[in-house]
C-alpha cells in the first residue's frame, strides 16, 4: 500500500498559490486516474483510496496548515502500516524555477516547513518526494508573501504542464519504482 500526499493549505483563499502546488498536483493525479474525488476525512486530511495497477493507494491532502503536514501524514501512514519508503510527498520548491520537477528517494527538509513536520512525525527522512518548482522570491519580497502569492500567467501555464507530469510520475513511482520515475520525470526548466 502507498500513501501519496500533496502539501498545501486548506482554505480556498490559498487555491492557486505557490505553496499549494502539492494540492494542485493531487488534483491532476485524481484527474489522470479517472476523476475520482477525495471522499473521506480522517487523520486531519481529505483522502480517497483507489488502485494504481496492482497497488492499493491512499491519496491525501492534509487539512492542517502546511507547517503541520506531518500531523496528518504520519498518523495515516501508521494506521495503515505504510512504510516511510512508500509515503510519496509532493511539495513546492522555491529553489527550482516554475515547472521544474525534482524527484528524490529521500532527503532533508531543505528549509521547507511542511517537510520538516513530516520528518519529525515520521521520525525519518527516508521517504520519497517530488519537489515542484515554484520559483524563488525577488530580494525585496518577503518569503511568506511569495509562497502565498499567485503565479504569473506564463508561470501558470508551465505549472499546469508540470502538474500533469507529476501525476504521471506518481503513477510511475507506484507501478515501476522511484528510480524509473526519477529517470523519466526529473526536469529542470
Amino acid at each position: 500500500m502507498w500513501l501519496i500526499a500533496g502539501l498545501g493549505n486548506p482554505e480556498r483563499k490559498y487555491d492557486g498559490t505557490r505553496h499549494n502546488a502539492g494540492f494542485a498536483a493531487i488534483d491532476a493525479l485524481l484527474d489522470e486516474l479517472g476523476g475520482k474525488g477525495l471522499e473521506s476525512t480522517k487523520f486531519h486530511g481529505a483522502f480517497t483510496k483507489l488502485r494504481i495497477g496492482a497497488e492499493e493507494v491512499i491519496i491525501l491532502k492534509p487539512l492542517t496548515y502546511m507547517n503541520l503536514s506531518g500531523d496528518s501524514i504520519a498518523p495515516m501512514a501508521n494506521f495503515y502500516k505504510i512504510p516511510a519508503e512508500q509515503v510519496l510527498v509532493i511539495s513546492d520548491e522555491i529553489s527550482l524555477s516554475p515547472g521544474s520537477i525534482r524527484i528524490r528517494k529521500k532527503g532533508s527538509a531543505g528549509g521547507h516547513n511542511g517537510l520538516k513536520s513530516i520528518i519529525a512525525r515520521l521520525g525519518t527522512e527516508d521517504f520519497p518526494r517530488i519537489r515542484l518548482g515554484v520559483g524563488d522570491k525577488d530580494e525585496n519580497r518577503d518569503l511568506a508573501a511569495h509562497v502565498l502569492g499567485h503565479f504569473s500567467k506564463e508561470e501558470e501555464k508551465r505549472m499546469e504542464e508540470a502538474y500533469a507530469e507529476v501525476a504521471k510520475a506518481c503513477i510511475c513511482t507506484v507501478t515501476e519504482g522511484i528510480e524509473k520515475a526519477m529517470n523519466l520525470y526529473n526536469k529542470k526548466i
